[in-house]
This record gives structure tokens, sequence and C-alpha cells, in this order.
């Protein structure tokens, strides 16, 4: 008989629930260690280990595979759900992408107020655009 052997930790029983029923649905058994323990008190969770989902052993590879390739697509298809039709500009994020930017019209707050009113010049960054998506500041 195989045994069962750790495969992931977690820091809440969703993310846990949530992979061991996508590896159910592709035909393997996952099994979750310590969610009760640490449901009831939180702060045990770092003296047994997290909540830990659990495989047989003949079935480590395959559900690193699944889980790797369902992590890839979830990626993917939050990237095709943070592209706008008509965006308002004609680029996208270097990043990852996405087209759903925004410009910031901030030109420097009351520090860059303060050092025009004595003189000095300051070059503000011109053209910084920052994305909805995956939160990357970038020039354009």
């Amino acid at each position: 008989m195989n045994d069962l052997v750790k495969f992931r930790f977690y820091e809440n029983a969703l993310q846990a629930n949530r992979d061991k029923q996508i590896l159910a649905e592709n035909g393997i058994n996952g099994f979750i260690a310590n969610e009760q323990l640490i449901q009831s008190d939180w702060l045990l969770s770092q003296a047994v280990g997290g909540i830990q989902l659990q495989v047989f052993k003949g079935d480590f590879d395959e559900a690193e595979k699944i889980l790797k390739e369902y992590e890839e697509n979830e990626s993917f298809a939050l990237e095709v759900e943070h592209t706008i039709e008509n965006p308002e500009f004609d680029f996208v994020c270097p990043k990852c992408g996405s087209n759903h930017i925004y410009q910031d019209e901030k030109p420097g707050g009351g520090f860059g107020l303060g050092i025009l009113i004595i003189g000095i010049p300051i070059k503000f960054p011109k053209n910084l655009y920052h994305c909805y998506y995956c939160g990357n500041e970038f020039k354009h």
C-alpha cells in the first residue's frame, strides 16, 4: 500500500481545500491534516507545521504537475480578465502584458512645491504609469 506523504503546506484551510478539490477532479486523492486543530487555535500553526495537504507517494509527481498546470492557467485567466476593451492607452504593462493601466497624475505633492518656491529646479517623472493587474510602476 502507498504511504501518505506531505505534499504542500498552507496558512489557511481555503487554499488547502481548493487544491484538494483540483486534485480530486483529476483523479488524485488528497487528505488534509491539522485543519481542525489550526482552525480552533491558529497560534498552533507553526508548532504543527501548518495545514498540510497529503497525497499518496505514487501520486506525488502527478499532483505537482496538475497543480502547476492549474496555477499557470489561473494566472493566464487573470491576465485575460484584466485586459479591457478600448483601452485609454495604446501600450501595455511591460511586466505582465495587461492593458489595464492608468497614468499617475500627482506631480510631486507638497515637498515638490516647497522646492519650487525656493527656486531649485526639479524634474518630475513624466508619463509615469501604474498597472491595475500586477501593480507595476513604469514610464512610457
